[in-house]
């Protein structure tokens, strides 16, 4: 059986140690301040990175991973002993992602390389990726391992509330006008996954009644069936994101282990800091 590797990018929020754990080669998102290049999970976090948007009052810009960091990751994959890859890549429509990864393939001719648009997110990537990763460490073969990661990306649902409109309004996506209404009538809105964009679902006044709503609508997504992965999302709100997990509990049929994970920079920068939600995988 052909030992197979896993790789994706950090806009899939898996937590460093999860995916040492599974061996996941991850592709950096890059941060730009100016001419000044970072790197996510090496040289910028969630944390580093709104100390400096508020610091100097703009945002930066973000980039995909070149077609160079996937070939990086493609040929550490390779030189650790995978006889064939399978690269994970956050959804096509945001990101340039997916391109980058198979214009990569082009430097490994002859190598087994799959590349796959999750058309998702966040740990909803993520999610995907550790169902691979999981399929590959169990045997499967690469089209098993894909088919599973496929099938979790049907049972997935992500609510996150956003605790501010100030970030996309400094980055144009918001009026001015529009942001400061809303944050005078303390308006949170609720944010999904849907058609592989992060789009705003409702709008809500008031964080309580906006986290409130979040858990209604993973109760609603999990009917009366187990949860069967679950991650806390969260930017620079771990406090918060804590809190979340204790009311989810209460109503829900949770697995064992609930992974928390920062959002990473490639899109808090556009959610904001304090920024809460779920991303859950029913049975």
């Amino acid at each position: 059986m052909p030992s197979i590797a896993i790789v994706t990018d950090t806009d899939s929020s898996l937590p460093l140690a999860i995916a040492a754990r599974h061996r996941i080669h991850q592709a950096p998102m890059t941060v730009h301040f100016g001419s000044e290049v970072l790197e996510t999970g090496i040289d910028i976090d969630d944390a580093g990175l709104f100390a400096r948007i508020d610091r100097e009052g703009k945002l930066p810009t973000t980039a995909s991973p070149s077609p160079g960091k996937f070939a990086a990751a493609f040929g550490a994959a390779f030189d650790d002993g995978a006889d064939a890859v399978i690269c994970f890549t956050a959804s096509s429509k945001v990101s340039a992602g997916y391109n980058a990864a198979q214009s990569a393939c082009d430097e490994f001719p002859g190598r087994d390389i799959r590349v796959v648009d999750t058309l998702s997110l966040s740990m909803g990537e993520g999610f995907m990726v550790l169902a691979a990763a999981e399929a590959a460490e169990a045997g499967a073969p690469i089209e098993e391992a894909i088919a599973r990661a496929l099938d979790v990306r049907e049972r997935t649902h992500l609510y996150a509330s956003l605790s501010t409109l100030k970030y996309l309004a400094m980055s144009g996506r918001v009026g001015q006008m529009a942001a400061g209404m809303a944050t005078l009538l303390n308006v949170k809105p609720i944010v999904t996954i849907r058609g592989g964009t992060l789009d705003m679902l409702e709008r809500v006044r008031t964080q309580s009644k906006a986290w409130a709503r979040v858990v209604e609508l993973a109760q609603l997504a999990a009917g009366e069936r187990p949860v069967e992965r679950m991650a806390m999302l969260h930017v620079n709100a771990l406090a918060e994101a804590r809190q979340m997990e204790q009311q989810l509990r209460a109503v829900l049929r949770c697995p064992p282990e609930i992974i928390t994970a920062e959002l990473t920079p490639g899109m808090s920068v556009h959610a904001g800091a304090g920024l809460v939600g779920v991303a859950l995988v029913v049975s």
